[in-house]
């Protein structure tokens, strides 16, 4: 079995885990450490491209376990994220960090946020 193969299968099995745990990660601080984690991985080049935006703004929209909360308030959250980062990518890296570190206080929320 390959890296790639394996990288897979383990993406999978998180998802399903996250899956199962949905009815936990319901609190504001794991939305918010998750919109600012979705906008981390789409500037993680230093960059934000628009195919990138739209990749992750889709898959926000598409994932089980956010559906506990209301699509729009997601795509704002994380918008105004990417605004951060593309005026000021250090500032807006902190911010992104503030709102991740406030998971930490749920163990199952920081786990499922990383």
């Amino acid at each position: 079995m390959t890296l790639w193969d394996r990288l897979k299968d383990s993406v999978q099995t998180m998802q399903a885990q996250l899956t199962a745990k949905k009815h936990e990660l319901q609190s504001a601080a794991f939305r918010d450490a998750s919109m600012a984690m979705c906008a981390l991985v789409a500037a993680a080049d230093g960059t934000i491209d628009p195919s990138e935006r739209q990749c992750v703004a889709q898959l926000i929209a598409t994932n089980d376990v956010l559906q506990n909360f209301p699509p729009d308030d997601l795509h704002r959250r994380f918008e105004d994220h990417l605004d951060e980062l593309t005026t000021d990518f250090a500032l807006g890296t902190a911010s992104a960090m503030r709102e991740i570190g406030k998971a930490k206080r749920r163990p199952a929320e920081a786990r499922a946020v990383v």
